[in-house]
Order: structure tokens, then sequence, then C-alpha cells
């Protein structure tokens, strides 16, 4: 149901986004999102979740369980992201 919700929101999101690309072309070139280099579901409002993940210098278990759990509500699978954190988390306490 959130999935679906948000998807809904992001579809909204999106199309105003074209509206205003259309009426303010130059200004729409300097803030293009950049699916590979920020990836809008590792964007938070103050932070990107590379930078929480470098800031702490966390190894690749803890930086993964970080990320799923950080975008587990905006990919539309919060289960699935959220066991994705715990198995990196088991995988940390193993080592």
């Amino acid at each position: 149901m959130w999935g679906l919700q948000h998807r809904k929101m992001i579809e909204q999101e999106e199309a105003m986004q074209i509206w205003h690309d259309k009426q303010n072309p130059l200004e729409s070139i300097k803030n293009k999102r950049d699916p590979v280099n920020h990836p809008s579901h590792y964007q938070g409002k103050k932070f990107e979740v590379i930078d929480i993940i470098e800031d702490f210098n966390l190894n690749f278990n803890l930086g993964n369980a970080i990320k799923y759990i950080l975008r587990s509500k905006l990919k539309g699978n919060t289960v699935q992201d959220l066991k994705k954190a715990i198995w990196y988390l088991e995988r940390e306490v193993k080592e």
C-alpha cells in the first residue's frame, strides 16, 4: 500500500518537475537529477547515504545495512530492503 502511494507521489513530483523544466529551461539544466551519481532513493533531506557511510568510515557490510535501511521506504519494497539490511548485519556479526 505505502509503495503504491509513494510511486504516485513520485509521479506527481516528476510531472511537476517536467512542467518546471519547460518554464525554466536554463535552470533545469543546472539542477538536473542524476540517477547514476545521485539517485533519488539515496537522497535524504540533508544528506546522501554515501556521505553518511563515508563519514562514519563504515565497512562493506555495515555500509550496505545502512543503505538498505535508509532507502527502505523509498523503493517500494520496505520488507525486502529491511531483510537485506538484516542479512548484512548478520554477516558482520559472524566476521
